[in-house]
């Protein structure tokens, strides 16, 4: 029997190459939008506060659109997945601060620039570490789950982390509120809305069509957030260009090795394509957005506030990397395994 045109392996490379030919695509234009942003924000006087107003908005659009197209009903396999929930919970809050403590031996920082620089990296991304994780062919739905444990326990937790990395030097009380507010409006918010459009859905079958076009807007919205994060925090830097060379390079040098540590993890693991990009981009990804006001709070308007900023950028930077080239270092099924 002759094996029929465009099958079997032949049609897995075929498919392989158009998603990889599309996440290139993508991937460019979420780096235009975000170029895009700095130079809007730094060449037109106040961009960067329309940008800022806007942040939140664009935020929650893009987790509707991610939400919307993650199927829901492997909710309770996830929330039983305590493997996948011990990992993540480990690299976080037992291999990220030994990780921090070793940078920060390394590399000298001094104070308003310490406290910024160990309150961003020791706090797990809780938002749109989703949206990037679905566009790398990542667990997004496991991950959804544990946002309200990562935000307790970053709770919980900081002020211990601080107080040992630093020998007893430093520890705050991190406030409830801006995280629990976090929680609600880019989690809780846009997760509400997509389980209840599904349902509608599911009793109307003709607006299926309708709720697929919405989701063809993902990539555009991601494109328009890199564009307005970019935009209003670049102007926060500027003044402390020259101071803040010392911290990028700790915070890619962070990046860096969180994505190795994360790889080696999850191959020593086995834990399977989805659940390792996951993981892996959990590990990288910080809660600077949560992070930026808790930080003005603690070492005022200046240079602290800038070093939240420069970890955002370096971090963005590094998530159009990963989202690259992530399924590569993690082959498995193809990257829209999501969608």
């Amino acid at each position: 029997m002759s094996t029929p045109p465009h099958s079997g392996p032949e049609r897995n490379a075929s498919c392989s190459a158009k998603h990889s030919r599309s996440l290139s695509v993508r991937t460019l234009w979420w780096f235009g939008g975000a170029a895009f942003g700095v130079v809007l924000g730094a060449g037109i006087t106040g961009f960067a506060a329309l940008a800022e107003a806007a942040l939140a908005p664009c935020l929650i659009v893009l987790l509707f659109l991610t939400f919307l197209d993650i199927p829901f009903d492997t909710g309770m396999r996830a929330v039983r997945d305590l493997r996948f929930l011990a990992v993540v919970a480990a690299l976080n809050f037992l291999v990220v601060p030994l990780v921090v403590a070793g940078l920060i031996a390394v590399f000298d920082i001094a104070d308003p620039l310490l406290p910024a620089v160990l309150i961003v990296l020791l706090c797990p991304c809780i938002d749109y570490v989703i949206a990037f994780t679905r566009a790398a062919g990542g667990a997004a739905d496991l991950l959804l789950t544990l946002t309200p444990v990562l935000m307790i326990a970053q709770l919980l937790l900081l002020p211990v982390m601080l107080w040992a990395i630093t020998g007893g030097r430093l520890s705050v009380d991190l406030p409830v509120r801006p995280l629990a507010g976090a929680l609600l409006l880019f989690i809780i918010v846009p997760f509400t809305a997509a389980v209840l459009v599904q349902r509608i859905v599911r009793w109307a079958p003709r607006l299926v069509g309708a709720v697929d076009a919405t989701t063809r807007l993902m990539d555009p919205a991601m494109t328009v957030t890199l564009l307005v994060i970019t935009a209003a925090v670049i102007p926060m830097i500027a003044g402390f260009a020259g101071q803040l060379g010392i911290v990028a390079i700790v915070f890619a040098v962070f990046a860096v090795g969180m994505t190795a540590i994360g790889w080696c993890v999850t191959r020593l693991l086995h834990l399977g394509p989805r659940r390792s990009r996951a993981v892996i981009l959990s590990g990288v990804t910080r809660n600077s957005l949560v992070m930026l006001p808790i930080v003005r709070a603690i070492t005022g308007e200046g240079i602290g506030p800038a070093g939240v900023v420069t970890q955002t950028l370096v971090e963005l930077l590094a998530m159009l990397v990963l989202v690259r080239f992530l399924p590569r270092l993690v082959p498995g099924t193809a990257v829209s395994e999501n969608r």
